[in-house]
C-alpha cells in the first residue's frame, strides 16, 4: 500500500497488462501530433524559480520526512536536451530503498489549487541516470481535496509511464487515465512514485519541462456512457422512457398490493415475525424480478402509495444482485417457502440468462438491462464478481442437479486477473473501453471485499501473502484517521509478517472498516460464519462491530433505533454512505437507518438484532406488503419507499442462517475452494 506522503484515499499500481495498453496511447502518433486548442500550461520547466503561469515554485518540491522506507534526494542541475536549445537545467531526482523496504516513496510537487480543466494531457520529458540506475517506469499522480474528508486524506488519479530509457524522452499522458480524478479542479500536488517491488534498490532520473496541454484528443473515459441499442430503440417506439414504465411494470412477476402494513398485525412471538418478515422480504424479491429472464430489478421507488403511476422500475441489475438472488432462491427453499421442483426452475432460468449474457474474458459486466440484457456498463467489478461466484458455489452445493452449470461459470474467471503483484493486493476493476484498471486497490482487510480475497486465494489464482498484505490499520501518521490505532506491531502468522494494530472506543477493541458501516463489517457473514472459523479475529471484530454500531446510535446519536449502513436517502435525494465514524478509518457520517444493517446484525448479536428489527417495524411506517423498506431517518421519521434488491437480499439470507443454523453459511463452507482456505481464517488473532 502506498504509504507516501500524503496519505492517499486507497491504494494501487498498475497491471503489466495495462502497463502495456497505456504505454500504446501514451506513444499514438494522432495524439503527438495534434495541434493544441490552448497554449500549453507549464507546471515547471527548471529554468526558473517559479512558472510564471501556473505560480508552481521549485520550492514546491518535497518529499517524505522520516520516511524510513528509503532515502531522496533532489536538486537542479545542468542537463542539455539535445531537442531544445532553451533548456539547460533540469531537475535531478535521486534515491536509496532501505534493505527491507515494502512501501513506496517518491517526490511531490505542491500545486496552487491548479484547475486543469482545460486540458487533457499531462506532458513531461524524462530519462533514467545511467550511472545510478533507475527503473523503465514511473507512476505519476495528482491529488485533490476528498469533499467531506479530512485535510489530509486526497482523492487520487495516477497513471505508469513506462519505457523510460537514459535518452530524453517525451511523454503524453492522458488525464482520463488518472480515473481517480473526475473533476480537474483544485488539483494540490503531482508527485511521481517509486516502488521496491518494480525499481532497483538506488537509481537517479532527470526531469523536465512539466505542462498541462490541450490535444483535442482526450481519449476514452470511466464515465463514457454504454448506450444499449436494442433497449434504446424499443424505448423509443414506444415513446421514451417514462412511456417504457408501464411495459417494464407488466415484465414484473408481481407487485404489491399495499403500502404499509399494520404493525399490530406482525406476530409477537419473535420467531414467528421473523418468519413473517422472511416470507415478505422473499415474497417482494420474487415479485420485483423480469418474469422472463429472472434477473432481480435493482430498485423499484414507490413514494406514498403504490400506485403503478407513481412507481419507477429500474429495470437494470448487476452482478452482486444476480449472485444474492441465486443464494435467495436456496434460502427460500431452506425456509419452506417454496418447494424443491420451484427453486430448481427458478436458479434453471436464471442461469440460462447468465449464460447469454455478454462478458468479457469470461468475468460478467458490472451492469446489465433486464429488459434487454444488454450490458450497460463498461465496468469489471472485482468485489461484484466475487459475490456472483459466491452465489454460485452455494448452488453448486445445495443443487446438485446445477453443480455443473455452476462450476463452468465458476472456473472461466480467474481472479489472477485482478491481483497486483506488485502492491499484492486487488484491484477495484478493470474499464475494457479505456483499456485499463480502476484507480484503486482494496488495501483495508475488514470490507466487503475480503470475501473475494478468500475467494482468488482458495482458487489458487492469488498467493496466501495476498490476505496478510492487506492493512489491518494504518499507521499512525496517517493523521486524516479517525483515531491512532493502537498495539500497531509487526506480527507474524503463518510464515507472514506484517503491521497488526487496532482501535479502541469505551474499551472496545476492534479492527475499523472503511467507512465504519455495517455492510462492510457483516456482509461477508451472509455466507461465512466468521465468528465459528475465526472467533479470535473476525468473529470478535463482528461482535464489537455490532455492540459500537448499537451503543453509538442509542447513546450517542439519541435514535432509538440503530444499523447504519449505505442506503437510500429518506429525504429521495438518491443514495448516502452512513456509518459509525470511529468504526471507519475514514469512516462515514451518519445519518439513515437501514433494516438490512439490522438483519445482518442477527449474523453477530441476534437478541439485540431481534429488539432492533421490532422497534424499526414498531416507531415507524417502514414496513410494506414486500417487507421493510429501504431506510429511515430516525430524527423526522421520514422513509425512503424503497425497494433494493441488494438491501433485500441481505436481509432474506441473513434470515435463513439465522432460522436455519446457518444453512447457507455451511453450503458455502462445504465447497472446496473455501476448504482450502479455511485454516487461513483460524490462524490470527487481531488483539494479541
Amino acid at each position: 500500500m502506498t504509504i507516501y506522503p500524503s496519505r492517499a484515499l486507497a491504494t494501487t499500481t498498475m497491471s503489466p497488462l495495462f502497463r502495456l495498453a497505456l504505454l500504446g496511447c501514451l506513444l499514438h502518433p494522432g495524439w503527438l501530433a495534434a495541434e493544441p486548442a490552448v497554449p500549453p500550461l507549464p507546471l515547471h520547466d527548471f529554468e526558473h524559480t517559479a512558472s510564471p503561469t501556473s505560480g508552481v515554485t521549485m520550492s514546491g518540491w518535497t518529499t517524505a520526512p522520516n520516511r524510513r522506507a528509503g532515502q531522496i534526494d533532489y536538486r537542479l542541475e545542468p542537463a542539455q536536451r539535445p531537442d531544445s536549445s532553451d533548456s539547460r537545467r533540469a531537475l535531478h531526482l535521486r534515491y536509496r530503498f532501505a534493505p527491507d523496504a515494502m512501501d513506496d516513496i517518491g517526490w511531490q510537487l505542491t500545486l496552487p489549487d491548479l484547475d486543469a480543466s482545460a486540458y487533457d494531457h499531462l506532458e513531461l520529458w524524462i530519462r533514467g541516470d545511467a550511472r545510478v540506475g533507475y527503473a523503465d517506469a514511473l507512476k505519476l499522480e495528482f491529488k485533490q481535496p476528498l469533499a467531506g474528508a479530512p485535510p489530509g486524506l486526497l482523492r487520487r488519479g495516477s497513471a505508469v509511464i513506462d519505457g523510460i530509457t537514459d535518452r530524453w524522452r517525451r511523454f503524453q499522458i492522458p488525464l482520463h487515465r488518472m480515473n481517480g480524478i473526475a473533476d480537474w479542479r483544485h488539483l494540490r500536488q503531482l508527485a511521481l512514485v517509486l516502488q521496491p517491488r518494480c525499481s532497483p534498490v538506488a537509481g537517479a532520473y532527470w526531469l523536465d519541462d512539466i505542462a498541462l496541454i490541450k490535444t483535442g484528443q482526450p481519449g476514452p473515459s470511466i464515465h463514457d456512457p454504454v448506450i444499449p441499442p436494442n433497449k434504446t430503440a424499443w424505448e423509443n417506439r414506444l415513446g421514451g422512457k417514462e412511456a417504457a414504465q408501464p411495459y417494464i411494470q407488466a415484465r414484473l412477476a408481481g407487485w404489491p398490493e399495499r403500502l404499509l402494513v399494520d404493525p399490530m398485525e406482525l406476530p409477537a412471538d419473535d420467531r414467528a415475525f421473523l418468519e413473517r418478515l422472511a416470507r415478505d422480504t422473499w415474497r417482494g424479491l420474487a415479485a420485483l424480478s423480469d418474469r422472463e429472464h429472472g434477473l432481480p430489478l435493482d430498485t423499484v421507488r414507490f413514494s406514498d402509495s403504490i400506485d403503478p403511476e407513481r412507481a419507477w422500475a429500474g429495470d437494470y441489475t448487476n452482478v452482486t444482485n444476480i449472485g444474492l438472488y441465486l443464494i435467495d432462491i436456496v434460502a427460500a427453499r431452506e425456509l419452506g417457502l417454496i418447494d424443491p421442483d420451484e427453486a430448481r426452475a427458478r436458479l434453471s432460468r436464471t442461469l440460462d440468462t447468465l449464460e447469454r449474457l455478454e462478458t468479457w474474458q469470461g468475468f460478467f459486466f458490472n451492469y446489465y438491462d433486464t429488459t434487454s440484457l444488454e450490458r450497460t456498463s463498461h465496468f469489471i467489478s472485482f468485489v461484484d464478481s466475487a459475490w456472483l461466484s459466491a452465489g454460485l458455489m452455494v448452488i453448486r452445493n445445495s443443487v446438485p442437479e446445477l453443480a455443473e452449470r455452476c462450476t463452468r461459470l465458476i472456473d472461466r474467471e480467474n481472479y489472477g486477473f485482478f491481483y497486483d503483484p506488485v502492491e499484492q493486493l486487488m484491484m477495484h476493476g478493470y474499464y475494457v473501453n479505456l483499456p485499463g484498471r480502476s484507480e484503486y486497490s482494496y488495501g483495508l482487510l475488514y470490507t466487503e471485499s475480503r470475501l473475494g480475497s478468500l475467494i482468488a486465494i482458495g482458487k489458487g489464482e492469488a498467493p496466501a501473502e495476498h490476505w496478510y498484505r492487506m492493512a489491518r490499520t494504518f499507521p499512525r501518521d496517517f493523521d486524516w484517521q479517525s483515531q491512532s490505532p493502537k498495539g500497531r506491531t509487526i506480527k507474524t502468522v503463518n510464515g507472514h509478517t506484517f503491521f497488526g494494530g487496532y482501535y479502541v472506543w469505551k474499551g472496545l477493541r476492534y479492527v475499523p472498516s472503511w467507512g465504519g458501516s455495517m455492510f462492510e463489517a457483516l456482509m461477508p457473514l451472509l455466507v461465512l460464519d466468521e465468528p465459528r472459523l475465526a472467533p479470535a479475529s473476525l468473529g470478535r471484530n463482528a461482535w464489537v462491530h455490532t455492540q459500537i454500531q448499537r451503543r453509538f446510535a442509542l447513546e450517542y446519536l439519541g435514535y432509538p433505533v440503530w444499523g447504519l449502513s449505505p442506503s437510500s436517502k429518506p429525504d429521495g435525494r438518491g443514495y448516502g454512505e452512513y456509518g459509525v465514524r470511529l468504526l471507519g478509518a475514514r469512516g462515514y457520517v451518519a445519518g439513515a437507518v437501514t433494516p438490512h444493517a439490522a438483519a445482518l446484525a442477527l449474523l453477530a448479536d441476534p437478541e439485540e438484532a431481534v429488539v432492533n428489527l421490532r422497534q424499526l417495524a414498531e416507531r415507524y411506517p417502514l414496513y410494506g406488503d414486500f417487507g421493510f423498506y429501504d431506510a429511515v431517518d430516525p430524527r423526522s421519521g421520514q422513509v425512503a419507499y424503497h425497494y433494493l434488491a441488494l438491501n433485500q437480499s441481505m436481509i432474506l439470507i441473513a434470515l435463513a442462517n439465522h432460522l436455519r443454523d446457518g444453512v447457507i453459511q455451511r453450503y458455502f463452507a462445504a465447497d472446496p475452494i473455501i476448504q482450502r482456505v479455511l485454516p487461513l481464517l483460524g490462524a490470527e488473532r487481531f488483539f494479541d
